[in-house]
């Protein structure tokens, strides 16, 4: 308990005089996260938003399948793709991006992309089937009527936008493979936590550990203020 408590209050101290080797890898983990976030958010939510909207499409039990499966795929098989893909002899390798921050940028798009369009698609399943109808009856144009859905499902998709940014934030194992964990280029938090602990270095990965609590906690009350923010608003 006295060693616990010591590298408590030595993880505290190292937050609290702003140690560069803690916030040089928040810096990183918040621009890699932020990208990936922005990336898999512009290209899932208007997928979900049409496959929930779509009603009768073909082979949609397939899709489903896809979607669930990619919602539950092991980040290291995302990340051994990736890596294969970013390799001096894969498909992609002329790009050099493999051990850099696009790397793992890549990786966690990928994995958060089946989840976000998934809870998209989920969310828009909630809105009423006559309400596009009674919108187009009542004469408003196909944008007004996409901007009123999406106001009705706007707490899913906010809800869907911080499920994914957990999934990214607490990720380790694509971004390990694929980022190799070099300091001060593509050591983020989560894979620093696991060196320091490795190292016996318990003040630092407890300090590691609080900084990512605490970016989630923050990014999620964005979130929440946003959310909130619109319903006064309306």
């Amino acid at each position: 308990m006295r060693t616990l408590l010591e590298a408590l209050n030595e993880s505290l101290s190292l937050m609290f005089t702003l140690d560069q080797r803690l916030f040089s890898v928040a810096i990183l983990t918040v621009r890699i996260t932020l990208s990936s976030l922005a990336l898999s958010t512009i290209i899932g939510l208007p997928i979900g938003t049409m496959l929930g909207l779509a009603g009768r499409i073909p082979a949609r039990g397939l899709i489903m399948a896809l979607l669930y499966t990619g919602m539950g795929l092991p980040p290291v098989v995302v990340g051994l793709l990736v890596f294969v893909l970013l390799s001096r002899s894969g498909p992609l390798g002329y790009l050099e991006w493999l051990f850099s921050p696009n790397a793992m940028i890549l990786a966690q798009t990928i994995i958060a992309l089946p989840l976000i369009i998934g809870l998209t698609m989920a969310a828009m399943g909630t809105v009423h089937p006559s309400l596009a109808p009674q919108l187009r009856a009542l004469g408003a144009t196909r944008w007004q009527s996409a901007k009123t859905i999406l106001l009705e499902t706007r707490h899913g998709m906010l809800a869907a936008i911080a499920a994914t940014y957990g999934r990214i934030v607490a990720e380790v194992g694509a971004v390990l493979l694929v980022g190799g964990n070099i300091e001060t280029k593509t050591r983020v938090l989560t894979t620093a936590i696991v060196l320091e602990t490795r190292k016996g270095s318990f003040a630092l990965a407890l300090g590691l550990g609080f900084i990512l609590l605490s970016l989630t906690f923050t990014a999620n009350i964005i979130l929440l203020r946003f959310g909130n923010w619109n319903d006064h608003k309306n």
